[in-house]
């Protein structure tokens, strides 16, 4: 029996939450300490199981790794282990984590080879990782595929900077690329890179190692080859995509909320959109506070069409806050075509929101359009499974407004991403209970 989520939903809830670190970054910075022999601190590490069983597979590689308290931990890759790379336990483990692609950038950059096992299947469609390889094809990397073990092994004894046009602009694909570029010979030249605020802050871990790249933040990165990098102390920033969970959250709920050191300058258009959707914030200090709303309503464009919210790569509306916008907007005044670009499958949680008497329109897999009841009618709990990480907590957000009793099964998948999210949830005076 897989672990659930009961919600008694219709309370309003109130105080203060603070926002853990973010978890894409985490994969990034992490990998990178494989990039110097010496100690790197890196802090406000969430606690969720993505990111723990990274930290895991550096152990199992040979880094010392020190858990200083709950959210910092030191890294010292001094003696890597490399037939660790060849071994089953490497296969299973490396296989069954998503970021565990992120490794392979920083070891061909400072050992010059890697093994790494065919990356598991269809479970986040094929295309996903060919901006990686394509990138270390450029520099100068050897690929050659070894069909008895399953393994694709890559030389990379003699790494080239070079003009690299990205065929995406993929932000994992661009930190891998950057964490393989900043020790090798000459030049690169990135360009279409991802400008994330997760990736501006691993350029700038990077810089502080001694690595040489300028144009951060822009999507042209062009990196200097260093013959060696030191190590830095990092701290993470807080979660751009739990920030806007917990403003729809407030709006959603009638709830005065305040959600504590958002590092507002870096969350880019997204408390913009939220207020296209109507909901009051104000900044305190470096809080964002959220007054309690019995009404929010929808803009419209200024010639009175209906509003669209489509998501695009940064500084863009991330793809990730989608699903809680369309969800937000059930109980907003008006109407709103949510529009998502980026990935097929993420509006069809839906068909969960119209069983609680939501109405929506599903146009395609990629567009829905929602229209608003003004809290004149109120969502009614229901029993459902919660289908990725995302949709997973836009359904909770759901659950907590719902008059009656929710619950959700597959929690698994929301806790991939959200840390201790039911006792934090439960302080701000949620119903929230774990079966």
């Amino acid at each position: 029996m897989t672990n659930a989520f009961v919600i008694n939903g219709g309370k309003p809830l109130k105080g203060e939450i603070t926002p853990q670190g973010a978890k894409n970054e985490a994969l990034q910075v992490i990998s990178a300490v494989l990039l110097t022999e010496e100690k790197v601190t890196i802090s406000n590490i969430p606690d969720i199981k993505d990111v723990n069983k990274l930290i895991e597979l550096l152990g199992d590689m040979g880094v010392i790794v020190e858990r200083i308290n709950d959210h910092t931990y030191t890294f010292e890759a001094k003696d890597i282990n490399q037939d660790f790379f060849l071994s089953e336990a490497f296969k299973s483990k490396g296989g069954g984590l998503r970021g565990s692609i992120m490794i392979v950038g920083p070891l061909l950059a400072r050992f010059g080879k890697a093994s790494i096992p065919k990356p598991g299947g269809d479970k986040i469609g094929r295309r996903r990782l060919d901006t990686h390889f394509l990138g270390f094809e450029k520099l100068g990397a050897q690929f050659n595929y070894n069909p008895e073990n399953g393994f694709f092994n890559v030389d990379a004894s003699n790494l080239q900077g070079t003009y690299i046009l990205l065929d995406e602009a993929s932000v994992t694909g661009t930190a891998n690329v950057v964490m393989a570029a900043v020790l090798a010979k000459g030049t690169t030249t990135i360009y279409n890179a991802a400008c994330e605020p997760y990736l501006q802050q691993l350029c700038k871990m990077l810089s502080r190692m001694g690595a040489k790249i300028s144009g951060i933040g822009s999507n042209l990165l062009t990196i200097e080859g260093v013959e060696k990098l030191g190590g830095t102390e990092h701290r993470l920033l807080p979660d751009m995509i739990e920030i806007g969970s917990f403003i729809g959250l407030a709006a959603m709920t009638g709830s005065e909320i305040t959600i504590k050191d958002v590092q507002y300058k870096e969350l880019g258009m997204i408390p913009d959109v939220f207020r296209r959707l109507g909901i009051k914030l104000e900044l305190r200090g470096d809080d964002i506070f959220i007054p309690a709303q019995e009404h929010y309503e929808i803009e419209t464009f200024i010639d009175g069409s209906i509003m669209t919210i489509a998501d695009a790569p940064w500084p863009g509306f991330t793809p990730d806050l989608l699903s809680i916008v369309l969800v937000v907007a059930i109980q907003a005044k008006g109407s709103v075509l949510i529009h998502q670009k980026m990935f097929e499958s993420r509006l069809f949680f839906v068909d969960k929101l119209l069983d609680m008497g939501a109405q929506i329109i599903l146009c395609d897999p990629h567009r829905a359009t929602v229209i608003g009841l003004d809290n004149q009618v109120k969502l009614r709990g229901i029993s459902m499974t919660s289908p990725d990480i995302r949709a997973g907590v836009s359904l909770l957000i759901a659950a907590l407004s719902a008059q009656g009793q929710s619950t959700i099964y597959n929690i698994e998948q929301i806790e991939r991403g959200y840390q201790h999210i039911d006792t934090r949830l439960k302080a701000l005076g949620a119903d929230i209970t774990r079966i």
